[in-house]
C-alpha cells in the first residue's frame, strides 16, 4: 500500500467555482506535478473537512468525481488512492519550475498579486490578449 501523502488543500470561495471541484483540480495538478504518484493515499475526508472547514460530503463528492474520471481508487476501509499517471512529466519541469519561481517574484516586484499572475499566465498559455491589449504587428 502507498504511503498517505499530506495534501493541502486551498480553498477560495470568492471564485465562483464549486468547492469539490476545487478539491478536483488539485488533485489533479498535485498528479500532474509529481507531488502524488499512483498508490499514494489522499487524506481522508475528514482530515481535508477538518483541515479546510468545508463538509466531509464535498470531499467525498471530489474523490467519486476523481474514482468515476479513473485517477483514483476507494479502496473499502482502507481510503483513497491514486491510480494513474496524467501525462508524462517533461525532462525539464524543474528548470521550468525554477524559471516560473523568477518569473513570479519579478511579477510580484512590479506589484501583481497571485490572482493577477494567474490571470496572466492563463491568458499567456491560452494565446488570448484582452480586447485593447492586442499586440503592435509589424509587417
Amino acid at each position: 500500500m502507498g504511503l498517505a501523502v499530506d495534501v493541502i488543500f486551498r480553498i477560495d470561495r470568492r471564485t465562483g467555482t464549486a468547492v469539490y471541484a476545487q478539491l478536483m483540480h488539485q488533485v489533479r495538478q498535485a498528479v500532474r506535478m509529481g507531488r502524488l504518484a499512483p498508490g499514494d493515499q489522499l487524506p481522508t475526508a475528514r482530515e481535508v473537512a477538518e483541515r479546510t472547514g468545508i463538509n466531509p460530503n464535498t470531499v467525498l463528492k471530489a474523490y467519486r468525481e476523481l474514482e468515476v474520471a479513473g485517477l483514483v481508487e476507494a479502496r473499502q476501509g482502507s481510503g483513497t488512492y491514486v491510480r494513474a499517471h496524467l501525462k508524462p512529466l517533461p525532462d525539464n519541469l524543474e528548470a521550468l519550475r525554477h524559471e516560473l519561481a523568477a518569473w513570479a517574484e519579478r511579477a510580484r516586484a512590479a506589484g501583481l498579486d497571485v490572482s493577477d499572475m494567474q490571470d496572466l499566465v492563463a491568458e499567456v498559455a491560452a494565446g488570448t490578449v484582452p480586447a485593447g491589449q492586442e499586440a503592435h504587428r509589424v509587417g
